[in-house]
């Protein structure tokens, strides 16, 4: 698969997550690393030092992975402009990658950031996980907004611009009840 320009679309996400794993990691609560996916560069511009053509050398797992008080966490960050998150965004490595880490005691989650409402959600990898099996036996192909849990909204306070451990805490509230 070519890489170009276009698979950039959430890079503002990606650059707001950075901010608050950094913002974790200088206080101390978390120390979390964007994984990169490897490329190997095809088309190389050497004057401008640029890459100008490359192909993905493997799938990767998730964009982030590390350690939050103690809790191994992994996640991937999704964004959408519409009123539903395509299923079709996630993809079958990530799905199992996730469900293993889950077997070894870690939460596995997707950060989803809805732009239109300007929203992020905390979505808990069992939730992921119905709603990709449903699609695969034929049901929706999208989770629409309204099917994330309110209470794990993720907030911005606190000089930190994705608090996605306070929705971390919630969300281990709501599955020990």
């Amino acid at each position: 698969m070519p890489w170009n320009s276009g698979g950039l679309r959430g890079s503002t996400l990606e650059e707001l997550v950075n901010l608050t794993n950094e913002a974790y990691r200088s206080r101390g609560l978390a120390v979390v690393q964007k994984i990169p996916t490897p490329i190997t560069p095809v088309k190389f511009d050497g004057a401008a030092r640029t890459i100008q053509l490359a192909y993905f050398d493997q799938k990767s797992t998730v964009d982030y992975i590390g350690a939050a008080q103690g809790i191994p966490i992994c996640f991937d960050a999704k964004e959408t402009g519409r009123e539903s998150l395509p299923i079709q965004n996630i993809h079958e490595h990530q799905m199992q990658f996730m469900k293993e880490f889950e077997r070894q005691k870690g939460i596995a989650f997707l950060l989803v950031h809805f732009s239109k409402a300007d929203k992020y959600y905390f979505l808990p990898f069992m939730s992921l996980e119905s709603f990709w099996d449903a699609a695969r036996k034929g049901s929706r192909k999208s989770i629409p907004r309204d099917a994330f849990d309110e209470r794990l909204i993720i907030p911005n306070r606190d000089g930190v611009y994705i608090h996605y451990l306070e929705a971390i805490n919630s969300y281990l509230d709501i599955k020990d009840r």
